[in-house]
């Protein structure tokens, strides 16, 4: 546990930054300096002075191809100096010290301070964009009556057409007889129903403002010279792109009265008080929000007091209908930097469907000509500009926007990120396959040291050699323009986002590392021998317990079509099931590959978070090596493994990177493509997708807007019980809606919205179960622990004598309480805790059930392992204890209720985590006479489930005859899981 300060807080300090005085003084160049040999070797780099003729860019609105990625145009222009952009760096000014830079302790503990980018600072205004004082109130604006629903009559009305609309997805059809039904059981009443049908309910839902951003579309044709005397199908064909307004949709998400207080608006850097590490989390605490606010000032000084909004994209192929024929759409997604990752990965309106690109098709005969290649990346980079065109202005003169605490603010865009996978990226930023798109390493050894690219360094490129030398040397398409040279202040290299999922998850591990092991197994040991010895690896994974959120493989790994989520599955129990089958050095490799993905996928980044992360990136690149010293891989220049090099950096550039990851873009996939398709009649589908797109956010911000004003608080039936007077009967009924709600378990954990309390709290389910035992002695038959009663007197000495130092298994039974009443038996309980790195509420919390069931899902019995906080001043599993819970049970004694469970302890083996996986060991505890270590505790000790995996390699044991339910009774010693998910791997260490 962290030690108390003292309450004499002292003022944070600012760290000093030295301000940058020469500037260049090259034409349209706004680079600063802090010394004069910094300004001398950018100019030797920057600005050359080159003698070869300038060769003009391609106009977006050509559209014309000449040249494609198999036949690059001749050059016989000279290379320019092999070391000539050695020392170049695109790297905007740093920024000044500044007097009033606003510093403040954040938290509840106080034990971190930001320091506020004094510039663009987020200063309130009026509608005509003038600045207001400190404390002035917001301006007036028409306040909505409580009771105003418009257009709905009532509450009634609304939460039936949300019901009935977002959560129930109910088809037409299906409505109007729901709605035929209530009229008809009105009659007799003389009553009616909400709606009449289906037509009525949707006519509503149109009518509502909020949220109401149009769609709009536009058309491409391809207006270049025809090639030869046979005109290509897609030279005829006309391209339709659907979009929506991105201006007006960030008007929306800054006017929501759900993300007023979860909005970062001014660039910040975050310290640690105790220790001065630097934090990164959220977008805005990154270098990026800092340097672009400097960027701006330096530019235009009169945007100081202006609000910096960071514009996120977003977009990739999603394939909806394969088995009646292939159906692609080509989704563009938007999100603002201000959004917390939190509230981001959770959507929440905050990731908002902007525009449905073209995807041009034509014959196998043109599929592949460079002509089409070219015409295809032309039509998505002037597709990107013509939907983006109305934030140009807003990049430039800043435009004042209403936000969802009722003040006006200036507003500054900035494009500052795009969401992709490689193949995306390579289409983004203009680059040639296998090249990286961050960096100039060569595609033939990316890791060897490189400098970052950037627009202006592709610039020059593109201007002083012929097309096919840009293409071979730097890995540049130089007959196609980025759609960021459209816009001030924007690089495409810089915008490139990390992507866990697909260079990580996907790529690194399944693609890579996986497929190695397959190929290292037959190189050494022949097909035949290699086939066993995989199904070895599959058995040990299935035979694998269960656990909350752990993705099951009974039948192995061998099925076709891999999803992000089943490579995560088996992420976690990979490492395991292969120890004893390969060399050491290859399970070393995985831990450090592991180590890498978990640590950059922490919600909070710290200094010292970074140093982990190159150490592991180093364990990689050295144990690595095994497969190709073993001939299974010849070179290890991987793009997406490549990009691993790059993490450091832009975690410092863009904050954690959970935050930006494809993985959230792919989840809107379902909310915003293939749910709507699926309620769709599949003939020009498009169009019905918009509309149930467009009615969706036109709900989502009607129930913001309700909530904001406190009208949606409690249930319809609750409110109606209030009107009436009946307050009791309404909490009797709310009483048991809830229990029958909380007694419903789902195998995969929950996110919850609550504010964070505690870091950790367990509580028993809502209902016990009644035909398990009801005293004492018959627990201690059906559990066949002989001793529970003198166990339970034990426990109880310690819970009514906590100042008793003696042991309580070293008092005489006894001496102690005793209890002979009855019991109630639970098949499980439910952990919230704190866990912001995993799928989690918009506070980070999550919950998850600790089973101890006989009859779990009809498979077998199930008894989960839990953590017990056994030391709460030592780190790590020095401070935890692992344990097999045999049963949940309650008891009152003197008037006090005592929530329980049976557990049976588990031994640590070692001093430390096994060197090769990097997780502890653990056996079942014994005491003298081989009798079980068997205890009772309260449940306030546990922390939250544990997932052990067996040490198979020390078992001479068929793992195909293991079920996953009795893996934990049939072996002797454990791996603790600690790659269960993100949050035991930051308790478990």
């Amino acid at each position: 546990m962290p030690p108390t300060r003292d309450s004499g807080r002292r003022r944070p300090t600012q760290r000093p930054d030295t301000a940058p005085q020469l500037p260049c003084d090259q034409p349209g160049c706004n680079r600063w300096f802090r010394n004069l040999s910094g300004l001398t070797k950018h100019k030797h780099t920057t600005h050359l002075s080159f003698s070869h003729p300038h060769q003009s860019f391609p106009d977006h609105g050509e559209l014309l191809g000449s040249s494609g990625e198999e036949d690059p145009v001749a050059d016989t222009t000279p290379m320019l100096p092999e070391h000539a952009f050695d020392d170049y760096q695109a790297e905007v000014p740093l920024d000044p010290e500044h007097e009033d830079m606003r510093a403040e302790y954040v938290g509840s503990s106080g034990r971190l301070y930001r320091n506020y980018h004094p510039g663009l600072n987020a200063r309130r205004c009026d509608a005509r964009g003038q600045f207001l004082p400190a404390n002035a109130p917001p301006p007036p604006r028409a306040e909505k009556a409580l009771d105003d629903w418009t257009p709905y009559h009532n509450r009634l009305e609304f939460e039936l057409a949300d019901f009935l609309f977002t959560h129930a997805e109910m088809p037409a059809r299906k409505i109007d007889t729901l709605l035929d039904i209530w009229a008809a059981s009105l009659i007799g009443l003389g009553g009616q129903p909400l709606f009449t049908n289906h037509t009525d309910l949707y006519c509503v839902i149109d009518s509502t403002r909020v949220g109401d951003v149009k769609w709009d579309n536009f058309t491409i044709r391809y207006t270049g010279e025809e090639q030869g005397s046979e005109r290509a199908p897609w030279m005829s064909d006309s391209y339709e792109v659907w979009y929506r307004d991105p201006c007006e949709v960030i008007h929306g998400i800054l006017a929501s009265s759900e993300f007023t207080d979860k909005l970062d608006l001014v660039p910040y850097r975050e310290y640690d008080v105790s220790s001065d590490q630097r934090r990164w989390q959220d977008f805005m605490s990154g270098d990026w929000a800092w340097a672009q606010a400097d960027r701006i000032l330096h530019d235009d000084p009169m945007t100081a007091g202006a609000t910096l909004v960071p514009i996120i994209l977003g977009s990739d192929k999603t394939t909806v209908s394969v088995a009646t024929g292939q159906t692609d759409y080509y989704p563009l997604y938007l999100s603002i930097g201000n959004v917390r990752n939190t509230l981001r990965r959770v959507h929440r309106n905050a990731v908002v469907l902007i525009a449905f690109l073209a995807m041009p098709k034509t014959t196998r005969e043109h599929a592949n000509t460079p002509a089409f290649r070219k015409f295809k990346r032309q039509l998505f980079h002037s597709s990107l500009t013509h939907i983006l065109s109305s934030i140009s202005r807003p990049m430039k003169v800043p435009e004042v926007v209403l936000f969802g605490d009722n003040y006006y603010r200036r507003v500054i865009y900035s494009l500052a990120a795009y969401i992709a996978d490689y193949e995306e990226q390579v289409l983004l930023s203009c680059i040639v396959r296998n090249w990286c798109p961050k960096c100039l390493g060569h595609r033939d050894n990316l890791d060897e040291g490189a400098l970052r690219r950037s627009r202006e360094h592709c610039d020059t490129i593109i201007k002083e050699f012929e097309l096919r030398q840009a293409w071979d040397s730097y890995g540049i398409v130089g007959d196609v323009v980025p759609f960021t040279n459209d816009f001030p202040r924007a690089d495409i290299h810089e915008m490139l986002s990390l992507d866990i999922l697909h260079q990580l998850i996907k790529g690194g591990f399944k693609d890579h590392l996986v497929e190695w092991v397959e190929r290292y197994l037959i190189h050494v040991h022949g097909r035949v021998e290699a086939e066993k010895i995989l199904d070895e690896i599959d058995w040990r994974i299935a035979a694998v317990a269960p656990f909350t959120g752990l993705r099951r493989f009974p039948q192995g790994r061998h099925f076709k079509q891999w999803t992000g989520d089943d490579s995560k599955g088996l992420m976690k129990v990979y490492i395991a099931a292969i120890e004893g089958l390969v060399p050491k050095d290859m399970v070393c490799t995985f831990r450090a590959f592991l180590e890498f993905c978990y640590l950059v996928r922490r919600n909070v980044i710290t200094e010292q978070t970074l140093t982990e992360i190159d150490g592991a990136l180093r364990r990689f690149h050295l144990f690595r090596e095994v497969f190709r010293n073993a001939g299974v891989i010849e070179s290890f220049s991987l793009p997406r493994q490549h990009a691993m090099k790059h993490y450091h950096y832009l975690i410092r550039q863009f904050g954690a990177p959970n935050g930006l990851c494809s993985s959230i873009t792919e989840s809107k996939h379902i909310k915003a493509v293939k749910r709507p398709y699926r309620h769709t009649n599949r003939f020009q589908a498009l169009g019905q997708i918009l509309l149930i797109n467009q009615r969706l956010d036109k709900l989502t911000a009607a129930c913001a807007d309700f909530a904001g004003r406190g009208m949606l608080n409690g249930t319809c039936l609750s409110q109606a019980f209030e009107v009436l007077g009946t307050i009791e009967e309404c909490a009797n009924a709310a009483g048991d809606s809830e229990e029958r709600t909380a007694s419903y378990e789902e195998e995969s954990g929950e996110v919850i919205d609550d504010q964070m309390a505690v870091d950790a709290h367990v509580s028993l389910a809502h209902r016990y179960q009644h035909a398990r035992a009801r005293n004492v002695g018959a627990l201690a038959t059906e559990l066949g622990v002989l001793d529970l009663a003198h166990l339970l007197r034990h426990f109880l000495q310690s819970q009514l004598y906590p100042n008793d130092l003696r042991n309580p298994e070293d008092i005489p039974y006894q001496e102690c309480p005793v209890y002979e009443g009855r019991i109630r038996v639970y098949n499980s309980a439910c952990s919230t805790f704190f866990a912001p790195s995993d799928l989690s509420g918009i506070h980070g919390m999550r919950h998850e059930h600790i089973r101890s069931c006989p009859m779990w899902r009809n498979a077998g019995p199930r008894f989960d392992c839990i953590f017990i906080v056994t030391d709460p001043q030592a780190e790590g599993m020095r401070g935890l204890d692992v344990a097999h819970v045999l049963c949940f049970f309650l008891f009152k004694y003197q008037g006090t209720f005592y929530p329980c469970a049976v557990i049976h302890w588990f031994d640590r083996v070692g001093e430390g985590p096994d060197e090769a996986t990097g997780m502890w060991i653990v056996r079942p505890g014994y005491r003298m006479c081989n009798l079980r270590n068997i205890a009772v505790v309260h449940i306030d000790t546990i922390y939250r489930a544990a997932h052990l995996i067996p040490v198979y390699a020390t078992h001479n044991i068929d793992s195909r005859d293991i079920k996953p339910h009795c893996s934990y009774d049939m072996f002797h010693s454990f791996y603790v899981n600690k790659y269960a998910d993100h949050h035991v791997f930051e308790i478990a260490f």
